[in-house]
């Protein structure tokens, strides 16, 4: 990625033309340099949430919250998938939403699933995120609970980042992996913790990104196992300083999710999220 360099110029009439760095213009041995790695702060996080959605009602999801990426075509990971927002793919009641991916034939593929988008003031830049949900089974199933920027400010995936706080594969069950993409580590040289969870599919627990301008960390049941740090390097390394949302959906298939193959008998299979949330960070 280039990087634009504003070299202020002063006008010394008997001098010359000296830049900010101290170096005359025209200078052969100008050296950029970057500004400081933060300083962890120890920032800590409002108690009440700033945006959630608790699911306590009934029907589709809360439209004001949640939008849906549609339709089928691989999504850039053959994926095998058709998503939709129909009721029989995403629903909410007595108090959870639940993903359904199903084996029926929709827009010409063979499996259905949903894949929900937060949206309005679902956006969050730095602080904590947390999903409480259980995941689907499956050999083939590929569920996710992940972020992306809103504006693609330095590029095109992966240059303007991507953060998984949780995916699993299903013939994988058990370990779940939190990852950060950019441009320097990226899809199969991300950086990315795997943290066994038996009941992962079974049983509620808490997928969890606190993110600050020092770093990016990840906790599975309030157990830290993932931490990234900033150091400074720009935005090739971290470009975690915009505003992300989030994304929930289950893949059936693709290039990592269907190494396997796929279990046609493991349809229908199910996410089920408690709730989601978001917690402002402090400054300091």
């Amino acid at each position: 990625m280039r990087i634009k360099l504003t070299v202020c110029a002063g006008i010394l009439l008997s001098v010359g033309i000296i830049s900010c760095s101290g170096k005359k213009a025209g200078s052969s041995n100008y050296v950029y340099t970057p500004p400081p790695a933060p300083v962890d702060s120890g920032w800590t996080f409002d108690a009440t949430p700033d945006w959630s959605d608790e699911f306590n009602y009934t029907g589709t999801p809360d439209p004001s919250k949640w939008t849906y990426d549609l339709g089928a075509g691989g999504w850039g990971n053959a994926e095998l998938e058709d998503y939709t927002n129909a009721l029989t793919n995403v629903s909410v009641d007595t108090g959870v939403l639940t993903i359904t991916a199903r084996k029926e034939s929709v827009g010409g593929a063979n499996y259905t699933s949903a894949r929900m988008v937060s949206t309005g003031t679902g956006s969050i830049r730095y602080g904590r995120i947390e999903v409480r949900a259980k995941l689907p089974s499956g050999v083939g199933t590929w569920p996710a609970i992940w972020m992306l920027p809103d504006v693609y400010k330095y590029g095109a995936w992966p240059a303007s980042g991507e953060v998984d706080i949780m995916e699993m594969v299903g013939y994988d069950p058990g370990n779940v992996h939190f990852s950060a993409h950019n441009s320097l580590y990226y899809a199969g040289n991300a950086k990315t913790s795997t943290y066994n969870i038996p009941t992962a599919s079974t049983a509620y627990h808490l997928y969890r990104e606190d993110w600050t301008p020092y770093a990016i960390r990840g906790y599975y049941d309030n157990n830290l196992v993932f931490t990234y740090i900033n150091t400074g390097a720009g935005s090739a390394a971290w470009p975690y300083d915009q505003k992300f949302h989030l994304l929930m959906n289950i893949a059936v298939g693709g290039s990592w999710g269907g190494l396997q193959g796929v279990d046609d008998s493991a349809f229908p299979t199910t996410m089920q999220v408690d709730y989601v949330r978001f917690y402002n960070m402090i400054n300091k």
